[in-house]
């Protein structure tokens, strides 16, 4: 335990820092002092002020390790009120993983809209009896996760699955299980944007009443509008050339 210019004790994980690649540092600080002090969904960290002062270092360096925590949805800044958790735990990812991310996920949207607009297209115009039931139970599992409190992935993919599963064509069905990996990522990505789930659920059901209605005009129209919005994830606007 150290003290500030004040003579307060600081905990450890937020005494200064004095080496290289402060703000991937300060992220680990920052986790550690959510450890350390018990904090949870919904708590306030220190200031960016008292970051800085506490660590040593400056506050573009703090700036710099929040934005970080923000793209991967751990922490939620609030103009003029702070910055809070929004999970019980900073499970962070190296930086270099987000990077990598960044730079395939740009093609992997574009894939997606490519070929699941064709396939609501589709679906709209062969669905089966089956198929509907079969969209309307990953709804009903989204809707069910995300009053669980969580982000709703798993009902999230059964949707998609059971949309391509209604398009029946088994060659567009083999080219999305070849990027099934990076669908998820960018799933995922997506669906730890703030309201993002809600949002997600909401034009999904707009998709499967289109695909109900044998509409493929209005089906391929959905879809495209949900993929667009799927592509619209923090870590696209995120630059690591200015970290």
């Amino acid at each position: 335990m150290t003290s500030t210019s004040e003579g307060d004790p600081v905990p450890e994980a937020l005494s200064r820092l004095n080496r290289a690649k402060l703000y991937e540092q300060v992220v680990e600080r920052i986790k550690a002092h959510v450890e350390e002090s018990g904090l949870h969904a919904g708590d306030k960290l220190p200031s960016e002020r008292d970051l800085a002062e506490r660590l040593g270092v400056s506050r573009a360096s703090i700036k710099q390790a929040i934005v970080v925590l923000e793209v991967q949805g751990l922490l939620e800044s609030r103009h003029g009120g702070g910055t809070y958790l929004r999970n019980d735990h900073l499970d962070v990812e190296p930086v270099d993983v987000l990077v990598a991310r960044r730079s395939r996920l740009p093609e992997v949207l574009e894939a997606r809209e490519a070929m699941e607009t064709k396939l609501a297209e589709l679906a709209a115009l062969r669905r089966s009896d089956a198929d509907l039931a079969a969209i309307d139970t990953a709804l009903a599992h989204m809707a069910a996760e995300i009053d669980e409190g969580g982000h709703g992935a798993e009902g999230d993919r059964r949707f998609h699955e059971a949309i391509t599963a209604a398009a029946n064509n088994s060659l567009l069905a083999e080219f999305m299980r070849s990027i099934d990996a990076q669908i998820a990522e960018s799933r995922t990505e997506s669906l730890r944007q703030p309201g993002r789930p809600s949002r997600s659920l909401g034009q999904h059901q707009k998709i499967a009443d289109a695909i109900r209605n044998g509409d493929p005009k209005a089906a391929a129209s959905a879809m495209r509008r949900h993929v667009q919005t799927v592509s619209k994830v923090r870590l696209l606007a995120w630059d690591p050339q200015t970290e």
